[in-house]
This record gives C-alpha cells, structure tokens and sequence, in this order.
C-alpha cells in the first residue's frame, strides 16, 4: 500500500474527506467563527491535557507536543481536518471570495469594504458555496501535509492557510495584491480621511458612486504601529508565563482563538492576538527547556509578541488592505515567526522549536 509522508492510502482518503466536509463546515458558518472553534477545541483538549499531567501522571505536555499539534484532541481536532484553520477557515475564506461574485453576500452598498472580505458572515447551505469551502479545505490539508511531510521550519496549518487565501484570489479572479491608493503599501492614511474608490471592483459596482474605501484595514481598531506593540508585548508576556505555570505550548493560542467571539459578536475593539501569543509560547518553551529561567522566559515571549504583531500589521497593508478578499495576516505572520524559531533551533541556539517541524 502506498505510504505518503508516513501515511497510507486509506489514511489520505480519510484526511480528504474529512477535510472536505470540515472546508464545507466553514464555509456555512463562516470563516471567523469556524476559527473561533478551533480557540475552543484548543482550550478544552489542553485542559485535559493538562489535568492528565497533573492527576493522573501522562509524561508532559511538552514531551508529547513537540514536534507534532497537541496531544489528545487538539491535534486530530482543533490542527486536523474537522476545525483545523488551514481546512474550515480557509475553506470559509475561499467560499467568501466566490460567493460575494455569485450572489452569495450581502448587496455591495450595505458597507465599506469589499463583501468578500467578511469571515464573520455564515455562508448558509448552497451547495456550490459549500463545494468551494470543501475543495479549499482538501486543498489547505495537502499544504499542510505536504509541508509538515518535508519537515519545513514553518507552521503547518498557517502555511495551508495563505496559500490558500492566494490561491481563491487567483482561481476567482482577483488581484494577488490590489493597487495601492496612498503613498504605498504601508500607507493607509487614505483610511483615516475617509477617502473612498471611485467605482467598486472584483465582484459588482457601486450604486450611488463611490463605495468601496480606498485603502481597507484588516482590523480598523488596530492597526497603529505603537497599539499593535503595546498589546503584543502584554500578550507576548502572558502567553510566556502561561507556559511556565501549565507546560502547555496551546493554552495562549487557544485563549487568542476564543476570544475572538466577542469581535464575532460585535464587542468593539477586541484584538485579534494569535500570531502574538504562538511564537511567544514557542520561544518560552525554547528557552526554559534549555534551561532559561521564567523572567528570561518573559522577556523572549515579550520580544516574540512584538514581533509577531508587527509582522501582522506589515503583511496586512500589503496583502490585505489593497486586496479585495480576506488574506489572514496572523497566518502570515505566523508562517514569518516560526520561521525563525526553526532557524534558531537550526543553528543551534536553541535545542528545540515549540511544535515547528525540524529536518
């Protein structure tokens, strides 16, 4: 029988399915809170986890997540083919980018910004809507298969999460970028004035005039460079200490994960954190397995979490703001921060890399 990445073929008939039914799944909720079951699933499998190390004597947490996605259900689960970010959130994602040119999203003049880019809207239950989540979802698990299977230093499911997000840009005709409006990529002063496009593009056109802003923030509440740092240091710390107290290299990540149900819900202002808190748990992991002690500890995962909220806020104006479909700027910040991580642990400074694949 054939073996794949050290999978058989019964098994890679299973992961296409199953991840067809989980793109379908988000693209019927909708991408955000498909996600925000990933939090949940996250969160609920590291707490067994956790109380399994503790009470009942399971070898450690980091012991059985290094290298892999959890251990329990958090890796078949909440990183697998039912709630994993690169199948339903990215199944979701595409769905969105199709359905706002096929009368599947809300009417172009009921807001700002191009309709594709709203993960938080449920897609419902049309059947081609939710043939495109499903194919997108096998797709975003043969990325995150094929690049977990080379052992490349990147996050797996993040990987399968923006070539996908590229990919339904391309597939459905849409710019890979967008055309900068202001002063280049990184300028999104056109934002703070107001200033709006003439005529829609990349899926209708505006009645009325113009429409659509000229330059489109992921997250109009965060995007300064100072707010971006401050929060990603406070969670950066947070995630690091959390990881010294459980041993769980998930908990931060499945907390960032969750508390997006209140963004989903409409809360003003909740920042969107995952890419901050990952790489500070990881790099917190790094250091006290080699035998850091917990205020090194914070600092790293402080550094981490600035880093990675900056990475956010640069892959944003350039992939996300000019463009005219979701283009998950923590996915690629994520994908930028483990890279490093795994080059560290490459070169030898660190004896490990949290959960990032190693060759």
């Amino acid at each position: 029988m054939a073996i794949v990445f050290g999978l058989e073929a019964i098994d890679i008939l299973v992961l296409v399915i199953a991840s067809f039914a989980g793109g379908m799944f988000g693209a019927s909720l909708g991408a955000l809170p498909a996600f925000i079951f990933t939090g949940i699933m996250v969160l609920v499998g590291e707490a067994g986890n956790v109380v399994s190390t503790e009470f009942v004597g399971g070898g450690g947490l980091v012991a059985d997540a290094a290298g892999g996605y959890g251990a329990g259900i958090v890796g078949p689960l909440a990183f697998g083919p039912v709630f994993g970010p690169h199948v339903a959130f990215a199944g979701g994602v595409a769905a969105a980018a199709y359905a706002a040119k096929n009368d599947g999203m809300p009417a172009p003049a009921d807001g700002d910004y191009h309709p594709a880019k709203d993960i938080a809207y449920a897609l419902g239950t049309r059947p081609d809507i939710l043939a495109v989540g499903g194919v997108f979802g096998v797709i975003g698990m043969a990325i995150r298969q094929t690049s977990a299977g080379l052992a490349l230093p990147l996050d797996p499911p993040a990987v399968g999460v923006v070539l996908t997000a590229l990919l339904a840009r391309a597939v459905f005709g849409y710019e890979l970028v967008g055309t900068p409006r202001g002063k280049g990529f990184l300028d999104v002063s056109p934002f703070e004035t107001g200033t709006k496009r003439e005529a829609m593009t990349d899926g209708g056109t505006a009645t009325g005039g113009s429409y659509r802003l000229a330059v489109e923030p992921w997250l109009p509440h965060q995007y300064k460079w100072s707010g971006v740092a401050a929060v990603g240091m406070a969670v950066g710390i947070l995630s690091a200490y959390i990881f010294a107290r459980t041993g769980s290299l998930f908990i931060p990540f499945g907390i960032s994960a969750t508390s997006l149900l209140f963004l989903n819900l409409g809360v003003e202002k909740i920042p969107v954190t995952h890419h901050m808190s990952l790489p500070a748990t990881f790099i917190a992991s790094m250091a006290m397995l080699d035998g850091a002690s917990v205020p090194v500890a914070l600092v790293l995962g402080a550094g981490f979490g600035v880093l990675g909220g900056v990475l956010g806020e640069v892959y944003e104006r350039v992939f996300y703001a000019h463009g005219s479909t979701h283009f998950d700027p923590p996915a690629a910040s994520i994908v930028t921060t483990t890279f490093v991580l795994g080059l560290l642990a490459i070169a030898g400074v660190f004896t490990t890399a949290g959960a990032v694949p190693l060759p």
